[in-house]
């Protein structure tokens, strides 16, 4: 049976009957959860994800002697805030109303888009343009996503998708939506205003992150993962452009137009889903059976990119080319070490050269720097999808061991900033002679502003 939100539209129905697996997300606290979860099932299907155009320059370290080819990645494209793509459209609207208003009847009001001041252009994309704002209600700036309307397509799934989603995640790491704005032209997603993303963080300190900001980083993204993943929702397209950071640090997840909130068990997802450099292999080999691993690979990627300066598996040809990289490492998959690889649908031996796997370090020497960091990113880059360590069991991991304990206690609006003493520290360029330096949340000086 499907319930109605206030706002007219069908939510899943989450409960669980007797024989399915409940997905292991549990509190932060819990220290034996396994790492992988039970997979779950889609609610449509996704367009195919456009390939990512480059914009990085790639740094000159290649531990295994590959040709080095330049090769740049494009920011998010609203330069500080929501980033959007292009969706497939749907037929339908969605009911959206907004029940908390200014009491005088003259006054600016919440869901009217004269509430809002558009102040400059961020960004423009096929269905949607970005424009940082202000609201006319309380002051504060905002980001308005606003999605064109097309009468004869109506209102792009993924839209409509992404603000159901985001009307119930309330979390001090998942981006806030605080209005909807629905016109017969356009729909506008009102969020807060963040100061800018992990890509052009990393963009500012190329060489790699100070390593106590990375675990910062790190711990905020898990933390926000292991709430979404609690409710059966994945993101699906976990990348540094994602990934907004405000100016005191505080990182959050956004951009969920490809998310999905389902039920268990599940089957035939679109493999299209992950930007090329963040997919998994499983879905790279044309699996559609997957579940919360899919991000969980995604954060070991962006965990080896902070610290190493360089993204992990920078894939610059196609699918076969991001696969070779992955296998240059990890090692060629065959039925021992992941079973079940030889029946996805683009697994073809032949088509791979045999590589033994690796330890992390001769790839990405920078893991080797810091305690724990290699043994946490070698239990999130697994091949076979089910030994992917959980978002719970990743916070749990001693890699964070040395961080206060009261960031396991916090509320789930609460930020780890409130902490006594966690502060992001200045970050130093090449950032090499941080490494190996005792950690110094006492002595940080103000956060940095980037």
């Amino acid at each position: 049976m499907e319930e109605q939100d206030p706002g007219g539209q069908a939510l899943p129905d989450f409960r669980l009957t007797n024989g399915q697996h409940k997905i292991c997300v549990t509190k932060m606290s819990t220290r034996n959860c396994p790492g992988m979860d039970s997979v779950i099932k889609p609610l449509d299907t996704i367009p195919e994800d456009k390939k990512v155009r480059v914009q990085r320059t790639q740094s000159t370290f290649d531990p295994f002697e590959k040709p080095a080819t330049q090769v740049k990645r494009v920011h998010s494209e609203n330069n500080a805030c929501i980033n959007f793509k292009s969706s497939s459209s749907g037929k339908e609207s969605p009911k959206v109303r907004r029940h908390s208003s200014p009491s005088s009847p003259t006054s600016p009001k919440f869901g009217k888009a004269d509430s809002y001041e558009k102040l400059e252009k961020l960004g423009e994309g096929s269905y949607a343009t970005v424009y940082k704002g202000k609201s006319k209600v309380n002051g504060k700036l905002v980001a308005l996503k606003v999605i064109r309307l097309q009468e004869e397509e109506g209102t792009p799934f993924t839209a409509i998708r992404e603000a159901s989603l985001l009307k119930g995640l309330k979390h001090a790491n998942i981006v806030l939506l605080h209005d909807i704005i629905h016109t017969k032209e356009t729909l506008t997603l009102v969020f807060e205003y963040v100061h800018t993303d992990l890509c052009q963080y990393m963009d500012k300190h190329p060489g790699g992150l100070h390593p106590d900001n990375v675990k910062l980083f790190l711990f905020q993204l898990l933390r926000g993962l292991s709430y979404i993943h609690q409710r059966y929702i994945l993101h699906r397209d976990l990348k540094p452009q994602n990934l907004l950071i405000s100016d005191t640090g505080e990182l959050k997840l956004a951009d969920f137009g490809l998310a999905r909130a389902k039920s268990v068990p599940s089957h035939t997802y679109s493999n299209e889903v992950v930007t090329l450099w963040y997919r998994p292999p499983d879905v790279l080999l044309g699996s559609t059976e997957y579940s919360t691993c899919l991000d969980m690979w995604g954060v070991g990627c962006i965990f080896v990119e902070m610290i190493q300066g360089v993204a992990a598996f920078p894939g610059m040809k196609d699918i076969q080319d991001q696969l070779e990289r992955i296998f240059l490492v990890l090692g060629t998959p065959n039925e021992d070490t992941w079973p079940g690889v030889y029946s996805l649908p683009h697994f073809k031996p032949e088509r791979f050269t045999l590589y033994s796997s690796k330890n992390l370090r001769q790839a990405w020497n920078k893991l080797s720097y810091v305690n724990h960091a290699e043994d946490l990113a070698s239990k999130l880059l697994q091949c076979f999808p089910k030994n992917r360590l959980s978002a719970p069991a990743a916070l749990n991991h001693e890699y964070f061991s040395d961080l206060p304990p009261r960031l396991w206690e916090l509320t789930d609006m609460s930020s780890v900033f409130t902490v006594p003493n966690v502060r992001l520290q200045p970050e130093v360029g090449e950032s090499m002679r941080a490494f190996g330096k005792n950690n110094s949340y006492g002595k940080s000086l103000s956060n940095s502003k980037h």
